[in-house]
């Protein structure tokens, strides 16, 4: 599961075993961690984080498991900066996570991996080490041609 940051284009990949609720629930977990993490980087106090900390927009496709209420409720209550947002019903295309794994896809294709290990670490690398390169302008069949990403 990945995010990425519009206004820097920084993205941030979790590694799961299952797409589910339980795993979307603890990726919102860690991107909360990591985004109060920046906060108090910028010497802010922890304790003023979720009355006064950034509010997290999270843009979101039509996955069940994003949807179920136990787990809206669970964000509601105890992720109070994070906001979620749901596209329209099958619209990749205003997705613009959409060119980051379709450039991931490309840069893996047709290379071997010795492991899933190997594969982990490759794509740690890419998506939150900042190796990986990604074309903002182009143009993809049912990958991100609605979005304006300049």
């Amino acid at each position: 599961m990945g995010g990425l940051r519009y206004h820097d284009r920084k993205n941030l990949s979790f590694f799961v075993d299952n797409g589910n609720s339980e795993s979307f629930f603890e990726s919102l977990e860690k991107l909360n961690q990591f985004i109060k993490a920046e906060w108090i980087k910028q010497r802010i106090k922890p304790e003023l984080y979720e009355q006064i900390g950034p509010r997290v927009l999270v843009i979101l496709d039509n996955a069940s498991y994003h949807k179920r209420q136990d787990i809206m409720d669970k964000i509601a209550q105890s992720l109070p900066n994070i906001q979620l947002c749901f596209l329209p019903a099958y619209s990749p295309d205003f997705n613009l996570i959409e060119l980051v794994w379709h450039s991931c896809k490309e840069f893996i294709a047709h290379r071997l991996f010795e492991s899933i290990n190997q594969l982990e670490k490759i794509l740690e690398r890419l998506l939150n080490q900042g190796e990986l390169v990604i074309n903002w302008n182009r143009n993809i069949q049912n990958k991100g041609n609605k979005v304006i990403a300049s």
